[in-house]
């Protein structure tokens, strides 16, 4: 090749070189123009006093996230009392597990609950995964009783049994939630088909009837279901060995509660991930939902799955337009209140004190809430204890909105305020 020529192809690559990289440039900068910006910073002298922050042009991480949040005030702040007995049949009953108690309502001028039930002692894994009892919620019926002032209750009887041997729900049903809609009744709860080892996928179903004591229908097929994405390792009985995990509720959908919203019914639950870890402030549970234009579904998980970063049992409630959530035992996120307009997506309203947190929180669902005060419907209900790994038993918790912090004999802010 002579020297023009190969003059002419070095000036033709570095022409289209030179294209290439204009044209990969202005992409970048086209895409970084489409970024949204950061959130501008309240630099202001009230917001900067408020939070101690003296030094506008030194601020730590935590001083920008403080400035940053759009909700600081604390109505949501609340304080839980140590839970106290109950009395008549949901008293603590030796050899008895009565746990996760749903939702109050009130019909017939009598207070209504559905709770887990099961009797004996709780083996473990191990042994005879046929014939043992594994969980203290393995082996559960789902019973409900009834109260008039809520302290002592009456057992009614069974509502929801187990399964025939085959059926999805033939084990266990339990972890049971309420919804009353248009003159009918609906119960959600867990269900899990024998044998029970721990790869064990649990399942959700749904009864329904037209009075709360029954009788009631069951769905014949479960309403939910894990995701079914995950990959085991091995056949080894062990969750943690995973070629992959899967989404977030591939194991296990937990904790089931449903609510109108928005003219559809939204089915809150707890989701169990395959090759579960521990991570970032405990174990590694996620919330989710799905939704359904009527109360027997179908349900459709929701493609934001999953809505929160933390929490445990599902204890959920609408208030001002959208639906508020109590995140607690799990995750960096727990033991909070949050709140989303749309009840998927939620942000961090306020936190609660740790000490008597109630667990498996059956809300009373018979107290009215506005947004003035948003979490009064923990004024008081139920909630389950750990007598012992055997035996587990229902009592009632209350607690208090706490807005100011003032030493013995000094007034609140609010009080000051008002003079």
């Amino acid at each position: 090749m002579n020297l023009h020529k190969r003059l002419y192809l070095i000036l033709v690559v570095a022409i289209f070189t030179s294209c290439g990289q204009t044209k990969t440039d202005n992409t970048a900068a086209a895409t970084a123009e489409q970024k949204p910006s950061e959130t501008e910073l309240d630099l202001s002298k009230e917001k900067l006093d408020r939070f101690g922050i003296t030094n506008k042009d030194h601020l730590s991480a935590a001083s920008i996230r403080a400035l940053k949040w759009d909700y600081v005030e604390n109505d949501w702040y609340r304080v839980f009392n140590q839970m106290k007995p109950l009395k008549g049949d949901l008293a603590h009953e030796p050899g008895v597990v009565r746990r996760d108690p749903s939702a109050m309502i009130m019909e017939n001028g009598k207070y209504y609950v559905w709770y887990s039930k099961s009797v004996g002692k709780t083996d473990g894994f191990g042994g005879d995964v046929e014939n043992d009892k594994v969980f203290p919620w393995d082996r559960c019926d789902i019973w409900y009783a009834t109260s008039e002032d809520g302290w002592t209750w009456k057992e009614e009887g069974i509502a929801v049994p187990r399964g025939e041997k085959g059926a999805y729900d033939d084990r266990s049903v339990f972890t049971v939630e309420i919804m009353k809609h248009e003159d009918m009744y609906y119960l959600c709860y867990q269900t899990i088909k024998s044998p029970y080892d721990v790869r064990t996928k649990n399942e959700v179903g749904l009864a329904w009837a037209s009075s709360p004591n029954g009788p009631w229908e069951k769905s014949k097929e479960p309403i939910l279901k894990p995701a079914d994405n995950g990959v085991w390792e091995g056949t080894e009985q062990n969750r943690f060995l995973v070629e992959k995990k899967g989404d977030f509720d591939s194991h296990k959908v937990h904790d089931p509660c449903i609510l109108p919203h928005n003219g559809k019914f939204y089915l809150y639950y707890k989701g169990e991930q395959m090759g579960e870890e521990i991570l970032f402030g405990g174990r590694q549970i996620r919330h989710g939902v799905a939704v359904a234009d009527n109360p027997k579904g179908p349900y459709v998980k929701s493609k934001y799955n999953p809505i929160s970063n933390s929490g445990h049992e599902i204890c959920v409630w609408p208030v001002d337009g959208g639906i508020a959530s109590l995140i607690t035992t799990d995750g960096p996120e727990r033991n909070t209140f949050q709140w989303a307009a749309d009840g998927i997506n939620f942000e961090i309203r306020g936190a609660v004190k740790g000490a008597n947190m109630p667990h498996a929180i059956g809300l009373n669902r018979t107290i009215e809430v506005g947004g003035d005060n948003p979490t009064k419907i923990f004024d008081w209900g139920l909630s389950h204890v750990y007598n012992s790994w055997h035996e587990q038993s229902i009592m009632r918790f209350d607690s208090y909105r706490k807005t100011s912090h003032v030493a013995p004999g000094e007034k609140s802010r609010d009080a000051k305020k008002k003079k």
